[in-house]
């Protein structure tokens, strides 16, 4: 009898909702998107590091205004 935690699409959908900060981060185009991977890569795994990077990754991003 095997048995099996997860199938590959599992692993696919854990990895695409761990890393969701990240994905956010990087389509909004945030200024901070490497910092926050570095967050979500590091302390993702605790649940309040994943917290934080994803709230990071909804924050306003502020661009350059020239005069």
């Amino acid at each position: 009898m095997e048995y099996h935690l997860m199938g590959p699409e599992g692993a696919i959908a854990f990895l695409i909702i761990g890393f969701m900060p990240t994905l956010i981060a990087l389509l909004r185009g945030h200024d901070n998107s490497f910092a926050i991977f570095l967050t979500n890569l590091l302390l993702g795994w605790t649940g309040i590091g994943w917290l934080v990077a994803l709230i990071w990754s909804f924050t306003a991003i502020r661009r350059r205004v020239r005069d």
